[in-house]
């Protein structure tokens, strides 16, 4: 069995900067990433950066297809650079793999070349957060259903894009893709839109999609989703919507299960947030997690301040803020 001082589960902004910070310490660091595609975290892959470049292009007017090379050009090449500022070090090794815990020391590392079990003295959860899928009938057979991930791969701008959710990553998206020159409709279960926000915010925000041509339907119950004639049929309790492609854009949760955290005595809540105290310790003594699998609010700032306070408990004073 490989031992190691830390282990840190996923490539993401925290996860990557602790992995750093150890090494030149002195540190054995292993960092477990299982895909080759999330090196460096959501943000550089499918979040921040391939979202803001679209943004930037689709008010530029610039073509689609080239839109989505450019985003790939920029996303690759970050990517790659993420991944040789840690794989670079001599004193860290990134593993490809799943990562399951078998206790709260050992992990089992699936991969296609054959499973690893490693050690680790402090083991760090980074896994970020997923698409929540809501449980529709048809919603994870029919083509033409994204999340925001498939989205940013697409070959072609669908003629009309459904959005199901009316939340930051919809209202992103559907700004976007209505500058790419789709007609886009938003599909909202709640009877307001943006709900969270001050009404006037929220108001404006609406009055600006409208004007680009976007349609905002509320109070729409979306009951099932099939396929005909090369279009997704969005079948709501007095309605039906037919689409060239429907992003689901019904929030994200924290991505855990296939951790199996309960075999370490890691603790989760109802939604699958690894529970933490006010220094980012799980229920485990020797296990952290940090960023968006806490439950918290994801950005990329907050998982590089949960970074900084394990850090300053490693190797600092101890303080939990400045």
């Amino acid at each position: 069995m490989n031992k190691y001082q830390a282990v840190i589960i996923g490539f993401g902004k925290a996860g990557k900067t602790l992995a750093v910070t150890l090494a030149k310490a002195g540190w054995r660091v292993a960092l477990i990433e299982q895909s080759n595609a999330m090196y460096g975290g959501t943000c550089i892959n499918i979040g921040c950066i391939p979202t803001k470049t679209l943004v930037h292009d689709a008010q530029q007017h610039t073509d689609f297809v080239r839109a989505i090379q450019r985003k790939n050009e920029v996303v690759n090449f970050l990517r790659n650079k993420n991944f040789h500022n840690l794989a670079d070090m001599p004193n860290i090794d990134v593993i490809d793999g799943q990562a399951e815990f078998i206790n709260n020391h050992s992990l089992r590392v699936h991969r296609p070349e054959g499973n690893l079990e490693i050690h680790g003295e402090k083991i760090f959860i980074n896994t970020g957060a997923q698409t929540v899928v809501p449980p529709i009938p048809g919603i994870t057979t029919t083509p033409g259903v994204y999340d925001s991930t498939g989205l940013l791969n697409l070959k072609e701008l669908p003629g009309h894009l459904g959005i199901l959710g009316g939340g930051y990553i919809g209202v992103e998206f559907a700004s976007m893709f209505a500058n790419f020159g789709s007609k886009v409709t938003i599909l909202e279960a709640a009877s307001l839109f943006l709900p969270r926000e001050d009404r006037d915010i929220a108001d404006n925000i609406a009055t600006i999609l409208r004007d680009q041509g976007v349609d905002i339907i509320l109070n729409a119950h979306v009951e099932r989703i099939s396929h005909h004639e090369n279009q997704v049929q969005v079948h709501s309790e007095h309605a039906q919507l037919a689409v060239d492609a429907l992003l689901i854009a019904s929030g994200r949760q924290p991505a855990t299960a296939s951790l199996h955290p309960e075999n370490a005595g890691i603790a989760v809540n109802e939604r699958g947030a690894i529970v933490v105290d006010k220094r980012l310790h799980t229920t485990a003594d020797n296990i952290w997690a940090m960023g968006d699998v806490t439950g918290g609010l994801q950005f990329t700032y907050i998982s590089l301040d949960d970074y900084r306070i394990v850090r300053d408990e490693l190797l600092g004073e101890g303080k939990r803020s400045y």
